[in-house]
């Protein structure tokens, strides 16, 4: 069974920055996409950035210049590296490899 857990999420006042990471706890399973997603309240959940397992990178408009996603050669860990945070980047932050999702973890952008 393969579990996504994330972490590094919390509270950063507007401007500042955090990390986000992913780990997924597998054996042979092989990772080929990694997706970094958000939820705010009261909206649908929206892809924030993903990598392929060749360096392919896609970022949404919304934080494209700012955050920057990165994976370890076996895709099993990920990266989420958040810059100049914004209050509208308020949400839960989901890990998604392969289809498996984490548990989701809550950034909050207040000063």
């Amino acid at each position: 069974q393969v579990q996504i857990v994330e972490s590094g999420g919390g509270l950063v006042q507007p401007g500042g920055s955090l990390r986000l990471s992913c780990k997924a706890s597998t054996g042979a399973f092989k990772i080929f996409v990694v997706g970094w997603f958000r939820q705010a309240p009261g909206a649908e959940r929206e892809l924030v950035a993903r990598i392929s397992n060749t360096g392919d990178t896609k970022y949404a408009d919304s934080v494209r210049g700012r955050f920057t996603i990165s994976g370890d050669q076996t895709m099993k860990t990920s990266y989420l590296d958040m810059n100049d945070l914004k209050s509208e980047d308020t949400a839960v932050y989901y890990c998604n490899m392969q289809g498996y999702w984490g548990q989701g973890i809550q950034v909050t952008v207040s000063s």
